[in-house]
């Protein structure tokens, strides 16, 4: 992956710096598509969601308390807003977030498993190089496609700033 860019000082991993594949994205850059895999192994795109809000919650894995936390925080936060989707995307396997949204009692949850190709994760920038994990990020982007928030979590095991990607995935409804 050496044509991969790489970016150092962006996030750690209890306490350890880690490297990032590929690049930064930042405010008012064109969201850039992926392809992930459903819970049911169909494809999911960013154009799988066109026409409405969508909240990227980027997350190590979901068999973690802070990563747990978070899918279900976004959920709850974004229940009665209509036009908005949240999609928690994690290296997991697809048999893994299946599992998970079951035993949590979260069917409807939409979950993502960037385990195959790390589409996802090289095209935000939050590919881990050497574990095959993603870093703890949070994007919304408005209905044109447009990221109107992001966040890079300094520490992997920290929560990411909820209020701020609810506020920008409200303002952009």
């Amino acid at each position: 992956m050496s044509s991969v860019p790489q970016r150092d000082g962006v996030t750690s991993l209890q306490g350890r710096p880690v490297t990032l594949l590929g690049d930064e994205i930042t405010v008012g850059a064109a969201a850039p598509d992926f392809t992930v895999v459903a819970n049911d192994f169909s494809p999911v795109t960013l154009a799988s969601s066109a026409g409405t809000v969508r909240i990227l919650s980027a997350v190590p894995s979901l068999d973690t308390e802070v990563c747990e936390q978070q899918t279900r925080r976004f959920n709850e936060m974004t229940a009665g807003l209509d036009g908005v989707t949240v999609l928690t995307i994690s290296a997991d396997l697809p048999f893994t977030q299946r599992r998970w949204c079951e035993a949590a009692g979260l069917p409807h949850v939409q979950t993502a498993s960037d385990h195959r190709d790390l589409s996802f994760g090289l095209a935000y920038g939050v590919a881990i190089a050497g574990l095959r994990l993603l870093a703890r990020a949070v994007f919304v982007v408005d209905r044109d496609d447009r990221v109107v928030y992001a966040e890079y979590v300094p520490e992997i095991g920290q929560h990411p700033n909820y209020e701020a990607a609810l506020k920008a995935a409200t303002a952009a409804r």
